[in-house]
């Protein structure tokens, strides 16, 4: 798998981003993805040295639209990335 493919984007979200403070950062992954391919895409993408993955599928939802329109969101894998020590990740860089 790409390594670009298996990282879709950050969740910046209010307690990811108090989870920075402890050196961790939260992604949405691909649903086949490893941890070890999440991993090395995290290194590879943004230069630094993961000390921990853990990835957890997030289930299936179901919301209501009216009375009688109900819909079904997808389930998704996110994982929750450490980095060593002294080490950051800029996610909020607009280049």
């Amino acid at each position: 798998m790409n390594l670009h493919a298996v990282i879709k984007h950050p969740i910046l979200s209010e307690k990811s981003l108090m989870a920075e403070g402890d050196r961790q950062y939260v992604f949405r992954v691909d649903d086949k993805a490893t941890k070890q391919q999440v991993r090395q895409a995290v290194q590879a993408i943004y230069g630094v040295t993961v000390e921990r993955v853990r990835v957890m599928v997030m289930p299936a939802k179901t919301r209501r639209r009216g009375q009688r329109v109900f819909i079904r969101h997808s389930k998704w894998k996110k994982a929750v990335v450490s980095v060593a020590e002294g080490e950051s990740i800029n996610l909020y860089d607009s280049d």
